[in-house]
């Protein structure tokens, strides 16, 4: 008999048990983005396994250059592909497992994947995000048991995982009455303005709302939505759909789109009274975190939480956590806003690290591309003093940086990965080297290891199945792209690998450094005319140790310049070897410190390259 309520959760088998320890410290991890769905069917053939032999037993091939754009030859071919990427894939908790070999070798030491529960039946929620089903794992991907051998083999290769969680809504779990909000044209138009609507019903399997909106216990594992006690009386607050994102109460109360909003609780963040809903939402997770032997979660959509509720919900799971041996348990809250919101709301509610915060994708893609002044970004990680906190390193485990991810809600109806143009493409290791070796927690989107270059107007576009399959990268069919010869996985790896071995790269304080091309007049690289074809180079200092780091935004042509470095810890006469260049024959070279600008040393980066000095 299937467990159907919190209250039945057997977490008496836990007892005695030993649980994978938490980091020291989540600086030190490099995170990997991915979505179940689009990662791995655990099909494929000619790639390595987790010792790195060649498995030749799978049927998919590996993608050639050649067969780039095989999918969308002619008008039919091309609707195929953008149909399929409308729907579930294939990938799995299996598929994943079976490439975490691909994951550590490129550096990857905590992988974050995309929800796993039961979605809502009837509707193709691939991503994960419309749950109906809290207290099982979604049949597309696999059986819990599977999710718990995935975890198991992670950590048995040194990797963490970090599950995205859904608190604040759950899926299209039921139909609002149309009556309510049948318009004078004839339409359905469910809009949030502050009243409840009248509901017509739980869903059933079929996705049609006849079950009583209240207990309907006959309704397993697929109708209504589980666990029982979310078909109580009060549990969502039923007022349709946002139109005003940044509106309150309307972004805290509405539903995003089908997506229906829970009643998390009412009170100050320091009175918060929990609803029951939260309380078994919290509950179930907690049970997760046991049985699968979790690291941590990314919480999604904490902004349309009350604070109170986000407050209740990282409490109980750290103290639970923190009960079972994972004291330091990581909460990654998605908070979007300004980084003083984010981070007055990310220490109100208790969290450990911010998502999303401040446009970091933005200004990190814009300053690689030429088109963002650097200040805009390395200023993010300044000026500590005004949160209440004495060294910007403080910053080091607080925020989550990426440049891609799967929704880009930053960039509006166009929507593109970083390589989709032409000098994206040839920029990728520098994007990918400026995320992992400046301040914070640095996260991969899957598929940039390999310059996925997805585009269009819809978020299926940048949600590639890496694995092939009838919605492949780069508008292919049939072609898996685990290719550890890729010249940006290669390439990375070296500088991960870098990361892992240079503390100050992890924890150390970090300057953007200014530069000079005749070595006398000094200023930061900025935008002029449009765009900054520039060396943009910065430092990363740890007990008296300087590590030199810069890219080259200039896709086509090597530049050279002079770099200040710190006055105090170098004489003139030291020098600081290359410890990696995106040419190997720079490797090895000494730049030498000359007394310019107080001290600097001359630097070259190749085209759309990056170096690192040590």
């Amino acid at each position: 008999m299937p467990v159907r309520r919190v209250a039945d959760l057997d977490f008496a088998q836990f007892a005695g048990r030993e649980f994978h320890p938490s980091p020291a410290a989540w600086e030190d991890h490099v995170l990997y983005f991915l979505m179940l769905d689009r990662f791995s069917d655990g099909r494929e053939r000619d790639y390595l396994d987790r010792d790195g032999q060649p498995v030749t037993t799978g049927t998919t091939p590996p993608l050639r250059p050649a067969d780039h754009g095989n999918a969308v030859t002619t008008d039919a071919d091309a609707r195929r592909w953008r149909e399929a990427g409308t729907r579930f894939t294939g990938g799995t908790f299996a598929g994943l497992r079976s490439k975490l070999g691909y994951l550590r070798r490129l550096g990857v030491t905590a992988v974050w994947i995309s929800p796993v529960l039961r979605q809502a039946p009837g509707v193709e929620s691939y991503h994960g995000y419309a749950t109906q089903n809290f207290l099982d794992a979604d049949p597309h991907f696999g059986s819990p048991e599977q999710l718990r051998d995935l975890v198991a083999e992670a950590h048995e290769q040194g990797i963490r995982v970090i599950l995205d969680v859904v608190v604040n809504h759950a899926g299209d779990v039921f139909g609002y009455d149309p009556d309510r909000y049948l318009t004078a044209d004839g339409t359905f138009d469910a809009r949030w303005d502050g009243n409840p609507y009248r509901v017509e019903g739980f869903r059933d399997a079929s996705g049609k709302p006849l079950l009583p909106f209240g207990p309907v216990d006959d309704a397993w594992p697929d109708g209504a939505v589980w666990p029982a006690e979310l078909q109580q009386a009060g549990t969502f607050t039923a007022k349709g759909r946002i139109d005003n994102w940044d509106w309150f109460p309307e972004f805290v109360e509405g539903d995003f789109l089908g997506l229906k909003d829970i009643a998390l609780g009412a009170g100050a963040v320091d009175a918060y009274r929990p609803s029951p809903a939260l309380r078994a939402l919290t509950r179930a997770y907690q049970y997760w975190i046991a049985y699968a032997d979790l690291d941590g979660f990314r919480v999604d959509t904490v902004k349309h939480m009350d604070p109170g509720a986000a407050r209740y919900f990282a409490s109980a799971i750290h103290e639970f956590a923190q009960s079972i041996g994972k004291d330091n348990f990581c909460l990654i809250a998605e908070i979007t806003g300004d980084r003083g919101f984010a981070y007055r709301t990310l220490e109100a509610v208790g969290m450990d690290a911010a998502l999303g915060l401040a446009d970091v994708q933005g200004r990190l893609e814009g300053l690689v591309k030429g088109r963002v002044d650097p200040a805009e970004y390395f200023d993010l990680f300044r000026n500590s003093f005004e949160l209440g906190k004495d060294s910007h390193t403080w910053f080091r485990d607080r925020v989550v940086t990426s440049y891609d991810d799967h929704d880009q809600v930053r960039k509006g109806g166009a929507k593109a990965r970083f390589a989709a143009d032409a000098d994206g493409a040839r920029l990728t290791l520098a994007a990918l080297a400026l995320n992992a070796t400046t301040l914070g927690i640095p996260c991969v989107y899957y598929g940039s290891e390999q310059a996925f270059d997805g585009a269009g107007d819809n978020d299926r576009y940048l949600r590639e199945a890496m694995f092939g399959g009838e919605f492949g990268p780069f508008r292919s069919r049939g072609g898996h792209a685990f290719d550890e010869n890729h010249p940006a996985y290669r390439q990375f790896a070296r500088v991960l690998d870098l990361r892992r071995r240079l503390p100050a790269l992890r924890r150390g304080r970090q300057y953007l450094r200014e530069i000079s091309g005749d070595g006398v007049s000094f200023g930061l690289p900025r935008v002029l005319g449009g765009r900054m074809l520039s060396v943009v180079p910065w430092s990363r200092l740890l007990a008296g140790a300087e590590v030199v780091a810069a890219i080259n935004t200039d896709p086509h042509l090597p530049r050279t310049a002079w770099v200040t470095v710190d006055n105090d810890l170098h004489s003139q006469g030291d020098s600081l070897t290359c410890r990696f260049s995106t040419d190997p024959a720079d490797e090895g070279r000494r730049a030498w410190v000359e007394p310019r600008n107080g001290k600097a040393i001359e630097l070259t980066v190749p085209p759309g390259g990056f170096v690192l000095y040590a």
